[in-house]
């Protein structure tokens, strides 16, 4: 069976993924033969068996390589027996499933290498591959240890398959991809990464470079403005052709940056469309089969993203759309009579902000029906029946990511095996990202998928709210504006901004972070209108300090789930800037989820080390506050109420030991909690903080490591707080 010329280039890396996947498989099946097995290790064998055959006969399909899809799919006939087992897999079945997955190799890489169209008809293959797995009643009998009827018949390859296997002996498995000697070199993953590391040393030094350069034109500009004194006139002249060259020396290497990255981008990445292209072909396909109509929409495949993530990826979306056209869209008929287009609307959309990617596979179908969600869950033993009563629609619905859940009664080619959802799941959470539905009755339904991204910088708008410098990405930010009166609606409750025709809430970046009271935007001040999801917001900020190319990092794995920041970023002094996520700035639920959260006062003279405490105390559902100094924070303690003060013991306005002692002056303060933190971890320093009062006490280093949420909580229970 010939492969699309267009394809053949994916077609090659699908049979070096397919090896890889082919080993994990091989491994399982290995371990599923050993004795000993608990049945909770079995469970998660089979069920990460049936994921890794899934993803294969999903994949496969969608390149149009149907003969793979069919053998993949006879596999997971053979293996559907034993899914539910609590014994170990036995010998004729691991044989058979070898077997099979061999066959699929070797058609595989004749698939690579453009044999596809000399390669005999896999019928008489797949029907010998059934012949030899035991039918369902044997396997119950093997399962129980009784002997089977008879002897299993030892797996043997027909004469066709025999060429396959000749053909194929000498092939070593690094070599699946063929390359010339004189077209490329073999490079490891490892040294590509170390390069990009060199690079983005390379552009901190460019931004060091940069800020010296400013440095030296703010002296030229001083001496100058002392006059033409004869004193200072070489001392001028050397500085000015100084401060020239420097900025020569800078734009060169600004523009060697920014070549060393445009090529690992080109070596490392490759544009979406390779990975959707091929998916317009499986939703043709499989909705003709299915009886239905339906047309994909791509927006956002012109972006160009990590090799390996979207390899990762490819799985995941194949299952998305598969579960669409099976699940979500409705027959034609069916369509029509509740008044849509007899042609189903799916859509992919991708796109980046910063650090993060977005991708959301939606259509316009029947919705998900969480009655019988409920009672499938509770049918299939995915839930039971006073677990499902006390869930809410929207952990209902996540239901269908739970592994073994499916609505199908009965076992299809593209459904009904409780495989597909939780794969998807699994494959976003692998790498370090989120994945979540929504859905309408009648009108579709929604999956986001949020994702990490680490590879070269990208533009960040650098902002201001009272003290606290924050990064947004430059590509959630449509316009800037300054606030006027004829412009701005304000009510008793919110203020709105009149831009292009629309009424665009006022988000005041202050007190979205907590870091003062609501109030409405006043005359000139800065106002950026920011977009995400399709949702866009008039954020006020106090000042926009510029526009920077940075690498967005993400944040430590304690603090990885705080919806307000999607990363952080190293500024040119070594200063941490935090990285503002556009979608929980333009979603009205973070701001009035504020009242009811427990309130911690952080007082530092170190902006880092604000921003690190408060990133770790919102992960525990914190609403934080910051101050600069001590008497900063005494003026907050004397508006609002605190359960718990985190405070830095050495500090130049005023310690942490002083702070304490004002506040155990004050009979309101008396009982609130105090944590001292400093950067000597000394015996010294810690009996000082705690014999002048405070309730606890942490070095930086044990900060950074995590400690700071548990001793906060600690200290709190202690104390009588709401912990």
């Amino acid at each position: 069976m010939p492969v699309d010329p267009m394809l053949q280039g994916l077609v090659t890396g699908f049979a070096v993924e397919a090896q890889e996947v082919i080993q994990k498989v091989t491994m399982d099946l290995l371990e599923l033969e050993r004795e000993g097995l608990d049945a909770g290790a079995l469970a998660r064998l089979y069920v990460r068996l049936g994921r890794h055959l899934h993803t294969l006969k999903g994949s496969a399909s969608s390149l149009g390589l149907q003969d793979l899809g069919d053998i993949a799919h006879k596999l997971e006939d053979a293996l559907a027996p034993l899914k539910a087992s609590t014994r170990k897999m036995p010998r004729s079945v691991v044989d058979v499933l070898l077997h099979g997955l061999d066959l699929f190799m070797l058609r595989a890489q004749a698939h690579a290498d453009g044999r596809g169209d000399a390669l005999p008809d896999p019928a008489a293959a797949l029907a010998q591959l059934v012949a030899e797995g035991p039918p369902p009643e044997t396997v119950g009998a093997l399962l129980a240890g009784a002997a089977p009827g008879s002897a299993p018949v030892e797996p043997s390859a027909t004469p066709e398959e025999n060429a396959l296997v000749e053909a194929a002996s000498a092939l070593n498995p690094q070599d699946a991809v063929p390359e010339s000697a004189d077209t490329g070199w073999r490079v490891s993953v490892r040294q590509v990464t170390s390069l990009m590391r060199e690079v983005e040393r390379l552009r901190e030094v460019r931004l060091r470079v940069e800020e010296r350069g400013r440095e030296l034109d703010r002296v030229v500009t001083v001496l100058a403005k002392q006059g033409l004194l004869a004193e200072t006139a070489e001392a001028r002249t050397l500085l000015s052709g100084t401060s020239r060259s420097l900025r020569t020396d800078g734009e060169e290497t600004s523009d060697i940056v920014d070549a060393l990255e445009d090529g690992l981008k080109a070596i490392t990445t490759r544009p979406v469309r390779t990975i959707l292209d091929p998916l317009q072909r499986m939703v043709r396909d499989l909705s003709r089969q299915l009886g239905k109509e339906a047309r994909l929409s791509v927006v956002g495949s012109e972006l160009s993203l990590d090799r390996r993530l979207l390899e990762k990826l490819q799985g995941a979306l194949v299952h998305l759309l598969r579960n669409a056209v099976d699940h979500g869209l409705e027959l034609p008929s069916q369509r029509e009579k509740a008044g849509k287009h007899h042609e189903g609307a799916l859509t992919l959309r991708i796109e980046q902000q910063g650090n993060l990617l977005f991708l959301e596979c939606s259509d316009d179908g029947a919705g998900i029906d969480v009655i019988r969600v409920r009672k499938v869950a509770e049918s299939r033993g995915v839930v039971t029946s006073d677990e499902a009563e006390r869930l809410n629609e929207n952990q209902v619905r996540d239901l269908i990511f739970r592994p073994g859940f499916s609505t199908r009664s009965d076992v299809t080619d593209t459904s009904g095996r409780g495989v597909g959802l939780d794969a998807v799941r699994a494959s976003v959470e692998g790498l370090q990202g989120r994945i979540e539905v929504n859905s309408t009755p009648g009108q579709g339904t929604r999956f986001v998928m949020t994702l990490p991204v680490d590879l070269g910088s990208s533009p960040v708008l650098v902002v201001r709210a009272l003290e606290q410098l924050v990064g947004l990405p430059m590509l959630a930010v449509e316009a800037t504006q300054l606030a006027r009166a004829d412009s701005l609606r304000i009510g008793k409750r919110k203020a709105h901004l009149e831009y292009q025709g629309q009424l665009l809430p006022v988000v005041d970046l202050g007190a979205r972070l907590g870091l003062r009271a609501l109030a409405p935007p006043v005359e000139g001040q800065p106002l950026l209108i920011v977009q995400s999801g399709g949702k866009r917001v008039a954020l006020g900020v106090d000042a926009v300090v510029g526009d920077r190319d940075l690498v967005i990092r993400p944040l430590p794995s304690e603090v990885r789930d705080v919806p307000a920041w999607q990363g952080a970023a190293t500024l040119s002094r070594g200063e941490l800037l935090l990285i503002c996520r556009p979608d929980w700035l333009v979603t009205e639920s973070g701001q009035a989820a504020v009242a009811a959260q427990r309130r911690a006062l952080v007082v530092d003279d170190s902006l880092t080390a604000r921003a690190l405490h408060r990133a770790m105390l919102e992960a525990g559902g914190f609403s934080v506050h910051l101050a600069a100094s001590g008497a900063r924070a005494l003026d907050r303690l004397a508006t609002d109420t605190y359960d718990v003060v985190i405070c830095d013991l050495d500090m130049e306005e005023m310690d942490g030991t002083q702070l304490i002692a004002r506040l155990r002056e004050k009979k309101e303060t008396s009982s609130l909690p105090v944590i001292l933190v400093s950067a000597h971890d000394s015996a010294a320093a810690r009996e000082r903080g705690m014999a002048a009062g405070a309730d606890g006490y942490l070095s930086k280093r044990e900060c950074a490591a995590g400690r700071l949420l548990a001793e906060v909580l600690d200290v709190m229970s202690r104390r009588g707080g709401r912990a």
